[in-house]
């Protein structure tokens, strides 16, 4: 059963949770730490590849001399992927919605998860963001057909278990601004922001 921490206890402020009540091991809480701060890292950097065309998932220029496909240059994030790349009973869906909005709530998600999971903070909007995300990436991928790798389980799937992971556990609070963020009076009225 987990104790409260006193640490921001005052007479007009609730004492607050924090990761050393539901993580008693320093250890585990670091290995937490570590794995927070990789899958931020996997959001961000999606972010950064497709916004400045860096050549890794975001393609190379097409012929020499044409521009990077990013974001910046004309790239559409999102588009190709919904209209070409989804498959299985929600293809057509997926089509249709594809544009420029979608672009945009897509990069939007990957910078918001990303720079949030990375510090530490706001950990149970990112989770659910980002799970949202992953979840619907699945769905496009359609793993259920044969030939696919694991017709359940696959990445996208880790990654939004992984933030659950995070935000459930309070893995901000080691090496990252959790800590600081819950005694925010904002957070403090509004727990759904820790």
């Amino acid at each position: 059963m987990a104790t409260i921490h006193p640490e921001v206890s005052t007479s007009t402020q609730p004492a607050t949770l924090v990761e050393d009540d539901l993580v008693t091991s320093s250890t585990g809480r670091r290995w937490l730490a570590v794995t927070r701060l990789s899958t931020g890292f996997i959001f961000l950097w999606a972010f950064l590849d497709k916004t400045f065309g860096l050549h890794y998932s975001t393609a190379a220029a097409v012929a020499e001399g044409d521009p990077s496909l990013s974001w910046l240059n004309g790239g559409t994030p999102s588009q190709g992927f919904m209209k070409f790349a989804a498959i299985g009973p929600f293809k057509d869906m997926f089509a249709s919605m594809a544009g420029p909005v979608t672009d945009w709530l897509f990069m939007l998600c990957l910078l918001g998860v990303g720079t949030a999971v990375m510090l530490g903070i706001g950990l149970r909007v990112s989770a659910i963001a980002g799970s949202l995300l992953m979840v619907s990436m699945w769905v496009a991928e359609w793993p259920l057909i044969q030939g696919s790798t694991n017709p359940v389980m696959d990445y996208h799937l880790i990654y939004a278990l992984v933030l659950v992971v995070c935000a459930t556990l309070l893995a901000g609070d080691t090496w990252g601004l959790g800590r600081r963020w819950a005694r925010l009076p904002l957070v403090q009225r509004f727990g759904w922001l820790r």
